[in-house]
């Protein structure tokens, strides 16, 4: 599925005006995803690399016992089902009740959330937390707003998984041919917003050429 590459910064920069794609238009992407559920359900079947970064987020810990927030969650596939398969209780959320919807019927033993992750309040906190490939579909302010979010909804030694883009920048993609909004800050305002909030960074790889070539970032909450 898409993601933010320096390449995709680059055209962004370069072409915008060419591509004849409004920002407005593009920010919003919960619709998209809702209207094209049963097409990405169809694609997303298979790990692109991500599976390494899962198991890392269950080292030293009893599956049994870890409590697993998936933000984006799509259909479930393949994250979300990955944990359940190791015994982790998951909740998923996603701002697409198609995608609700088909996650409900193929795992109905799960909690699972129609709802924006922007203003996400569970009440709870969790053990891991994973964002992949749908935090960086925010605005930059957003993603700025979203690291006390984190914080609220992790419990101490939490591990939170995220992707952004390799550097500060938007960049549209696209959906299925409709236009996709991307965004990314830098990494440093990425690292002191974690530090902020109380995480420290366990591993950040910039282009990681064994998953896709995602921007990959793995933290824990410290104590």
């Amino acid at each position: 599925m898409p993601h933010l590459t320096s390449k995709a910064l680059a055209m962004d920069r370069n072409s915008a005006k060419e591509l004849g794609m409004g920002r407005a238009a593009v920010t919003e992407v919960a619709p998209l995803y809702n209207a094209a559920a049963e097409r990405f359900d169809a694609r997303r079947t298979r790990f692109g690399g991500e599976e390494a970064y899962l198991a890392r987020m269950l080292e030293g810990r009893s599956a049994e016992c870890v409590s697993v927030l998936d933000l984006g969650c799509g259909t479930g596939r393949p994250i979300a089902d990955f944990f359940m398969t190791k015994g982790c209780a998951v909740t998923g959320v996603d701002a697409a009740p198609a995608m609700i919807a088909i996650c409900r019927e193929r795992f109905p033993l799960a909690t699972w959330v129609e709802d924006d992750m922007r203003s996400l309040a569970l009440g709870r906190r969790f053990d891991a937390i994973v964002a992949w490939d749908s935090f960086f579909h925010l605005t930059r302010d957003d993603q700025r707003a979203m690291f006390p979010v984190f914080g609220e909804q992790a419990a101490s030694g939490a591990m939170l998984l995220f992707t952004s883009g390799p550097a500060a920048g938007e960049a549209t993609g696209d959906l299925f041919g409709e236009p996709l909004y991307h965004a990314s800050l830098d990494a440093e305002e990425y690292r002191a917003l974690l530090q902020a909030n109380g995480f420290g960074v366990v591993v950040h790889r910039v282009e990681d050429p064994a998953c896709g070539g995602h921007t990959v970032w793995l933290a824990r909450k410290e104590a």
